[in-house]
């Protein structure tokens, strides 16, 4: 097996990285003259001779004939989900904010045109951008197929997706080069991607995982999901917090109001007590519906945790205390669906649970490949598939301590405690060096084969 150059792509996001410092001595100092001059060289080469045509993948061979973003990829192909092309323009972008270096900009520029010859007709993105079309069928039917268990990329839709925040990662992207600079060439794609997030929108707030709608993937006897209301993998979530920043940064009442439909379909989505958590997705009846193979219909353990943070940033956001009145039910159920108390054990929680009868359910697979191997859900707490966590750790009553602390806030409060933590972000970055000593060396990145330290960056104030 090929060593794989350190990427990830997570690993050059940061973009003031050394490669070097595993292999060579640390000086007893590294000046800032230093740092600017390992971030050139580390973008230089990745935008020269990593990068296609301003995109990227996820990680690389070293000699770069191999090459993987979520899946294995063809040399043609750039991907769009994090952290690919667009968490590396965002950090072109914060690298010429940090330090006003014109290449940094030019180089951000060349990922956004790449953004833009790949976005969908409809006004969205697909994972993964492929600039030899008349290729991608073929790779869908040889590859992409045939990778077992990431059922997303069975089937080649032609459409976009919000998955993973594919689409909002790339519109944000837009929105921010087209505010840093003002480039009238940004406009009309970035606005043909507002669009599209707003067309996707049902009537009741919540988004599909894939738009324009296209039911025509239903296998093994399961349903296509694709249409269905979408938590998982932050589709609403991404789309509202999205919109909120479009608003405060464009204006646009309509962005404002598609926003607070969104925040309004939590309300709506929440099961009947006693299970008065969420799904990860629903059937258009607003049942709880399956998806992936071991993604089956059920009460969803850590979605029900992240839309309890997520009522109470809304209320943060609004003032409105509406957004409180499902945590409490929702704590109640989390309580009551404790599965372990040992502490000694890493969980306390299953990820999912049956609806009616609140067992715990489990997704299994036997085999080696989607030729010769099968996955399937019961109630048996064992032979897990590797890729997919079915047991998660919950403290209810951290959880619980914070949301009696929030609710305590007045409508004023809650919106200033919104306001000050979010402040930040508008807050230009300066670059500062952080000397590191011998005796104590940078923190490293998991990355795949060479090591790669990670040169950290505070903000001044």
């Amino acid at each position: 097996m090929k060593t794989t150059i350190a990427l990830k792509v997570a690993s050059f996001l940061s973009l003031i990285f050394f490669a070097t410092l595993a292999c060579t001595n640390v000086k007893e100092e590294i000046s800032e003259k230093e740092v600017r001059a390992a971030m050139k060289k580390a973008t230089d080469f990745m935008m020269k001779t990593v990068s296609t045509r301003g995109g990227f993948l996820w990680k690389y061979s070293e000699d770069l004939s191999e090459q993987w973003g979520e899946v294995p990829a063809r040399q043609s192909q750039i991907w769009v989900q994090p952290p690919g092309t667009t968490s590396v323009g965002t950090m072109l972008l914060e690298a010429f904010q940090a330090t006003g270096d014109p290449d940094y900009l030019k180089y951000a520029h060349q990922v956004a045109d790449a953004l833009i010859w790949g976005q969908d007709s409809s006004g969205g993105w697909h994972y993964l951008i492929d600039f030899d079309p008349g290729g991608l069928q073929k790779w869908y039917d040889e590859v992409a197929s045939k990778c077992w268990g990431w059922e997303e990329y069975y089937h080649y839709y032609g459409n976009a997706t919000f998955d993973d925040e594919v689409t909002v990662s790339a519109t944000r992207f837009l929105l921010a080069i087209y505010l840093a600079t003002q480039d009238a060439n940004y406009e009309k794609p970035l606005q043909k991607a507002l669009d599209f997030i707003l067309d996707a929108q049902y009537a009741n707030g919540a988004w599909p995982q894939r738009y324009p709608i296209k039911n025509q993937y239903s296998h093994d006897g399961q349903q296509d999901y694709t249409a269905y209301y979408t938590f998982n993998d932050e589709v609403i979530h991404a789309n509202i917090f999205l919109l909120l920043e479009v608003y405060q940064k464009l204006g646009g009442e309509k962005y404002l109001e598609a926003a607070r439909n969104g925040m309004n379909f939590y309300l709506i989505s929440q099961l009947a007590a006693p299970q008065a958590g969420w799904a990860l997705q629903y059937e258009l009846e607003l049942k709880p519906a399956m998806a992936r193979s071991y993604e089956p219909a059920s009460v969803a353990s850590g979605q029900t945790v992240q839309n309890i943070k997520d009522l109470q940033t809304f209320f943060k956001i609004t003032g409105d205390p509406k957004y409180l009145k499902p945590i409490p039910d929702a704590i109640q159920w989390l309580e009551s669906s404790v599965i372990n108390t040992d502490s000694t054990k890493n969980f306390t929680h299953a990820t999912f649970y049956e609806p009616e009868s609140n067992k715990p359910l489990y997704a299994h697979r036997e085999g080696t490949s989607i030729q010769n191997g099968r996955y399937w859900v019961d109630h048996e707490q064992a032979n897990f598939p590797g890729h997919y966590g079915m047991l998660g750790k919950i403290d209810v009553q951290l959880i619980k301590k914070e949301f009696e602390r929030v609710r305590a806030l007045t409508s004023e409060q809650a919106q200033a405690e919104y306001k000050s933590d979010t402040m930040i972000s508008d807050i230009p970055a300066k670059l500062t060096i952080m000397k590191f000593r011998q005796s104590s060396p940078p923190s490293m990145i998991g990355v795949h084969g060479s090591k790669i330290y990670l040169y950290r960056t505070t903000l001044m104030l």
